[in-house]
């Protein structure tokens, strides 16, 4: 097989995504109470013990043990873990430079689209992506999922769940192939080798069996191993922060770019310094041909205010992903 890409996608129950998940509830209680908080917050999560550690500058009033827990029951574990916090204001260093308008940090942050499929990403990543949600509305469990493919055909999907035996996971994916969604049925199955829990059936997973920790997971976030990624994690973090903020204006760039040019994949680049408004670097490479970005005001407070990134919908984010879904405003709809 020439052109082979594989992506994997973790479902909303494996450790880290917890982790993901409890930092960006947080960060959505902040904004519910207080719009201006600056949050940079990460957990840890693993035998038994979730440990809450971060910077926050808020009005709000939170109960993060709570919040941790609610999230923990939602991806389908019970209740009674151990919760640590530790939790400090932001440094007056840091908030100095963000309180006149300038980046939160420095970093690059990469958006990308192409024309692959209607949500506008890999082809790889979506499927991964779909295949452990159809999974994960079976049952709410551990899981991860990996597809590799080259053009349209699929070679091999591999799949491990918590819980589910192997006979049930095959059988799961092949109702999957037979989905009517057409990203699923315009690819070819023909030869696929499906490999469900590949290292045996299991049962203990979750906290019980690994750690989880907030930001492991920034390639499943963005767009698989395909496209580079640039600055840290987006969970945990208030729109300030670039990293976050700055990739999903880099994101509504690279549609724009992919729509007005008619090409096939855009990958854009946003350079940021800490204390600066506007980025030291912005180019669009479309079909490998770069162009320097104009016209968007790039500065973080021109991006929040453009995005509406002071609402609370960052836990769902976290759940559901970050990109190529309806609904958010760098997606087109």
């Amino acid at each position: 097989m020439k052109n082979i890409k594989t992506a994997e996608y973790v479902s909303p129950s494996h450790p880290d995504k917890v982790c993901d998940q409890i930092s960006d509830k947080i960060l959505d209680e902040c904004l519910k109470g207080h719009k201006k908080s600056r949050v940079a917050v990460e957990v840890m999560g693993g035998h038994g013990k979730i440990q809450i550690m971060g910077e926050i500058t808020t009005k709000a009033d939170l109960d993060y043990k709570k919040i941790a827990e609610e999230v923990y029951v939602s991806c389908g574990y019970e209740k009674g873990i151990d919760i640590e916090v530790n939790i400090k204001a932001q440094s007056r260093e840091i908030s100095k430079g963000v309180d006149s308008g300038g980046a939160g940090d420095q970093g690059i942050m990469i958006g990308y689209a192409c024309n692959e499929n209607e949500f506008k990403i890999p082809e790889e990543h979506l499927l991964a992506r779909d295949l452990i949600e159809f999974i994960y509305e079976f049952k709410k469990t551990d899981a991860k999922t990996q597809v590799t493919v080259s053009g349209e055909s699929v070679g091999v999907i591999v799949i491990s769940a918590a819980g589910i035996l192997k006979e049930d996971l095959e059988d799961l994916t092949y109702s999957w192939i037979d989905s009517d969604k057409p990203f699923v049925e315009r690819m070819n199955f023909k030869n696929v080798e499906v490999m469900a829990n590949p290292a045996g059936n299991w049962s203990m997973s979750g906290f019980e069996a690994d750690t989880g920790l907030t930001g492991r997971k920034i390639v499943v976030d963005s767009y698989g191993p395909r496209v580079p990624v640039g600055g840290g994690c987006f969970s945990g973090k208030d729109p300030t922060k670039v990293d976050r903020s700055g990739a999903y204006m880099a994101r509504k760039i690279a549609l724009d770019y992919l729509n007005s040019f008619e090409g096939k994949e855009v990958i854009v680049k946003l350079g940021y310094v800490i204390g600066m408004r506007e980025p030291v670097m912005k180019i669009a490479a479309v079909d490998g041909r770069v162009l320097n970005i104009e016209g968007y005001d790039l500065t973080p407070r021109g991006i929040i205010k453009n995005l509406s990134l002071k609402r609370p919908i960052f836990e769902d984010l976290a759940r559901n992903g970050h990109f190529g879904r309806k609904g958010l405003f760098w997606e087109l709809d």
